[in-house]
């Protein structure tokens, strides 16, 4: 049988992710997260492979502000971070990696995620939630480029992200 987690650490999820910008995708994971969890950290990752629109500054903002809507709000912060997810997990004080799963081809990601994250630090376990079925087409990615061609986004975002996200096109 494999070492037990302090109850304090294996009752901390940490939630990583980009949140380029936050969707209603994310919204959903983190919503179901927190009642599962006595406490759940949104892990906001810098990131520069992935050239975000938005800044960390930007991105933490808008995703502290999302989450003061969800009904276990007094559960969930958000921090951003620039290291190794292990690093960022331990500092945390999380004993659980959050994932959030909308297809087959993120399972086959994330699992290769979740091995190395095993092989780096045992201690640690990884959580899939999968997507509510309405959510599962939604991705960072394509918000921004539905939005870069002047497309509505509202479906997928809060009108707040929506603004935000327009405004940061019309002034790069």
């Amino acid at each position: 049988m494999s070492s037990q987690l302090p109850m304090s650490k294996s009752r901390i999820g940490f939630y990583p992710g980009t949140f380029d910008p936050i969707t209603f995708g994310h919204l959903d994971v983190i919503e179901r997260a927190a009642a599962l969890f006595d406490h759940v950290i949104i892990g906001v990752a810098v990131n520069d492979g992935k050239h975000p629109l938005l800044s960390l500054e930007e991105r933490l903002d808008s995703v502290q502000h999302e989450v003061t809507r969800l009904p276990h709000r007094g559960r969930i912060s958000v921090r951003g971070f620039d290291n190794l997810l292990v690093d960022a997990v331990h500092a945390a004080g999380a004993g659980t990696v959050i994932r959030g799963l909308r297809s087959a081809g993120d399972f086959d990601f994330e699992t290769q995620l979740a091995g190395a994250l095993r092989r780096l630090a045992p201690e640690i376990e990884t959580v899939f939630l999968l997507s509510s079925e309405e959510h599962r087409t939604t991705a960072s990615r394509i918000v921004k480029e539905i939005a870069r061609l002047g497309g509505d986004i509202s479906p997928f975002v809060s009108l707040d992200v929506a603004a935000r996200v327009r405004a940061k096109l019309a002034h790069p």
